[in-house]
């Protein structure tokens, strides 16, 4: 079994899973909404609680924060033509990488548990897959870490 943080915005993980697969590993996707901001309810870094990561990671910070801000817009626009939330347009394409990516989202209430099993009911085309890489080729918008805090892989 292998964990990273997966979901649109981080895809540093999105070349695993097949090879995963292949070796009948599951592949537990944490952060699947990318720490909140797949949600569409970002706010830039300096607006969250002093001790909230968030503030010192550079997806929220003043340039970044704003294309992110911009890209989670054109999946939200996908997802209204779907009839869906962002929510689940990026849970349904972490879902669509095979059976053995299994995303972990965090909630805070029983509404977003509602829909983020929602997703599971969803499916995602070619074409709607190939209009999200289109819009994050890369993943997100700055680092995935902010500078001193990338973890060490063993």
């Amino acid at each position: 079994m292998t964990k990273t943080r997966m979901s649109m915005g981080s895809q540093a993980g999105s070349r695993w899973p097949a090879s995963w697969a292949l070796r009948s590993r599951g592949f537990v996707a944490y952060s699947p909404l990318g720490r909140g901001f797949i949600t569409g309810t970002a706010k830039p870094a300096g607006e969250y609680d002093a001790t909230d990561m968030r503030n010192s990671d550079p997806r929220w910070a003043p340039g970044n924060f704003e294309k992110n801000v911009e890209a989670v817009n054109r999946l939200s626009d996908l997802a209204v033509t779907k009839g869906i939330t962002v929510s689940q347009l990026a849970l349904a394409w972490l879902l669509a990488r095979g059976e053995h990516v299994v995303p972990i989202p965090g909630t805070r209430s029983p509404r977003r548990i509602d829909e983020n099993t929602g997703a599971a009911d969803v499916t995602v085309t070619g074409a709607e897959l190939a209009a999200i890489d289109e819009i994050l080729p890369h993943g997100g918008f700055g680092a995935r870490y902010a500078e001193g805090h990338v973890p060490t892989w063993i």
